[in-house]
Order: structure tokens, then sequence, then C-alpha cells
């Protein structure tokens, strides 16, 4: 295909994302209304479910901003074929502000640092409520993550959209806000997990805790876009630029991080059996007893594991259908794992509740719907940027 060639009809999304917009929306509408019924039914259970969906989703927009910028760091082909599904991830974060209301709302529901009660019971609850865990400290603080966010998100997404616009070589103002966003992305969604999901365990703490979640959204952002990149290879422009060294290149990535996220995860593990306190070791002997346990060895199973084998092999993250398969998976597990990590709060034995997946797959459905309008509404390939024009020469393998 030639330069001439390149314009915004030849890169826009073909019909199969509109179809998929309307699919997700119609499950999202259904699975959000069930949800809403149950929030006036069985409250506790509703808000424990909704920050499990809650977080798995947030996972995603915030991963594709972080890969997003990982991408215009480091630069790579691997990342201008997803560059703009990223893009589109990016921009469901104002549906990810609103859905966090009812995290306000359920705040009694969820953090027993606002009963006085169990204040009264544990000095060293009072001490942390006294200092950072207010309800208005919740709030603000929650604001200002994501004044941060919308300003990363919006600040490259302006500048890429700028970039269809007008012949240039490059754009260094991408990098310019990718290297401090990445620095403010790592401290920010530290702090928000904390605040979110560590405190639901309050006073309990773990310096290493935050680094699993930064590294289970930029998983759940890469497994993402290797299912919505094998939906549109199949239809003209995707079949034009993506080859199977991309698709490998993906599967790359997704090896790193799955053996990143075992890493950590072995590592919070390890540290905080070998110090054997009373304080610390609470969080596991709740995940490791009263049939936890067989979630936790689900996890490093199918979350790690098998995974970790399966991408080992060359042939097996070069064929799209493969991988897509195990990306599909992998987002599975990411809301297992979120599951082991948050239900265990307020049930000491193994406990499942139907909620823990309508909830979030009700948010899904809203989030993808939202996720494919934003992919339809740009070309696909940014037009002016020189590593697309190298995608579509003929000699690209």
């Amino acid at each position: 295909m030639s330069t001439a060639r390149v314009n915004n009809l030849d890169m826009m999304a073909p019909p199969v994302v509109q179809t998929a917009q309307q699919r997700t929306l119609i499950v999202g509408v259904i699975f959000a209304a069930v949800s809403a019924i149950f929030a006036f039914i069985s409250p506790d259970q509703f808000f424990h479910s909704y920050l499990i969906g809650y977080m798995l989703w947030l996972g995603a927009t915030l991963g594709c901003l972080a890969v997003l910028m990982l991408q215009h760091v480091t630069g790579g082909v691997w990342g201008t074929v997803i560059r703009r599904p990223l893009e589109a991830g990016t921009r469901t974060l104002p549906l990810m502000a609103v859905l966090f209301i009812p995290v306000i709302l359920g705040m009694h529901h969820l953090y027993g640092w606002l009963d006085p009660a169990v204040i009264a019971n544990d000095k060293r609850l009072h001490d942390v409520t006294q200092s950072y865990l207010t309800h208005s400290g919740f709030i603000i603080r929650a604001v200002i993550y994501f004044i941060i966010w919308g300003w990363l998100v919006y600040s490259l997404n302006r500048a890429s959209a700028e970039q269809d616009q007008a012949p240039t070589r490059d754009l260094p103002v991408l990098r310019k806000i990718s290297a401090p966003g990445i620095i403010l992305y790592a401290f920010t969604i530290s702090f928000a997990v904390i605040d979110w999901v560590m405190s639901l365990n309050a006073p309990w703490i773990s310096t290493i805790y935050a680094l699993i979640f930064i590294v289970g959204q930029s998983l759940s952002a890469l497994s993402l876009m290797v299912v919505v990149e094998t939906i549109l290879y199949r239809y003209k422009p995707t079949s034009l630029f993506l080859k199977p060294r991309e698709v490998h290149d993906h599967g790359k990535l997704m090896l790193a991080f799955t053996m990143l996220w075992a890493y950590f995860s072995f590592s919070q593990l390890l540290i905080t059996w070998a110090g054997n306190l009373p304080d610390e070791i609470t969080w596991f002997t709740r995940r490791l007893n009263g049939g936890w346990q067989g979630v936790g060895l689900y996890l490093f199973l199918f979350h790690f594991a098998i995974p970790f084998l399966l991408l080992l092999s060359r042939p097996f993250k070069r064929n799209p259908r493969t991988l897509t398969a195990l990306a599909a998976w992998m987002i599975f597990m990411r809301g297992v794992d979120l599951y082991w990590y948050i239900e265990p709060t307020w049930h000491p034995t193994f406990y499942l509740h139907f909620l823990d997946v309508v909830v979030p797959l009700g948010i899904g459905g809203l989030w993808l719907a939202l996720f494919f309008r934003n992919l339809k509404s740009r070309p696909l390939l940014v037009l002016h940027d020189p590593k697309s024009q190298a995608l579509l020469e003929p000699a690209h393998d």
C-alpha cells in the first residue's frame, strides 16, 4: 500500500467493531441491572463484589495507560500496531471515574477502619485512622489520583490525534509526557491500591503489594490487546499490517509480565513468612486456610505455571488463535487473583457468591462497549507516524 492511500477511510475500524460495541453494551446493561437490584437486597455482598469488578476493569484502563507510555518511551513496532487500541482503552477513564462513586457510597460496607468499635479495640488501627485513613482523606486522594490519570490520558491522546492531522517525523512531546508519566502512574496507583484494597485489612502492610497490582494491570492490558487484535486481524486494515512478528512480541511481553507477577507474589509470601510476625502473617494465614488455599493453588497453576510453559513455545506465541485463547484466559485469571485478594477479608472459609461473577461482567460489558466506541472513532494506525508507514511496506514480515 502506498503512503498516499493511507488515509482515514483506509485505516478506520471495520464494522465488526460496531457489532462488538452493541453486543457488549447489551451484556453490560443486563448484568448491571441485575447488580443494581441486589445492591438493595444484599448491600454488603454487592459492594464486596463491586470492588472486585471495579479493580479488574480499572486495571485494564490503567494497564493500557502504562503500556502506552512504555511504548512511547521505548519505541518499537510491537507497540505501533496496538497503539490505537491502547489509546481507546485509556479513554475509558471517565467511565471508571464515575463508577468509583459506588465505592465511596459503600465505604462503610467495605472498610472496617470506619467503624468506631473496631478502631477502639486496635491501637495500631487507631493510630492509622488518626494520621492517614480518614473518610475525607480517602476521597480527596482519590480525586487527586483521577486528576493525574486524566491529565496523562488527555495529553497523550491529544498529541496522538494531532499526529493524524499533519505530516511529522516525530512527536517528542509523547516521550516527554510518558517518561515522567510512568513515574506518576507508579506512585499514584501504589497509593490508590493502599487506600482501596490493602486498607481492607488495615493495619496490615506489604511493601511489594502495589507492584503486584502494577504488573497485573499491565498483563490485563496486554491480554486484552491480543484478543482485540485477533478479532481485527480477519478484516482490513489490520490484516494489512499485523504480522506474526508483532503477535510474537506481544506473547513475549505476556510471558515477561506473567513471570514478574509470579516473582513479586512469591517474594511477598517469602518475606512475610520468613519474618513470622503475627501482625503480618495473618493476611496469608487467612488465605492459605479454610478452603482459600485451593484458590491459591489454582492461581499458581493457571495464572503462572501453565501459561508460563505455553508462552515458552515460539510457535504458540506466533499463532494469533492460540495466543488469543490464553490471553482471554489470563483476563479471567486476573479476576480470580483479585477475588483471592479481596473476598477472604470478610469470609474465613471459602465463599463464592454469584455477584462475584455478575458484577464484574456488568462493569466489563460497559467498559468494553465504551472501548469499542473509542476504537472506531480514530484510524487504527497513526497516519503520519513513520513506524506506521513501515508496517505497510510489502517486505514487512
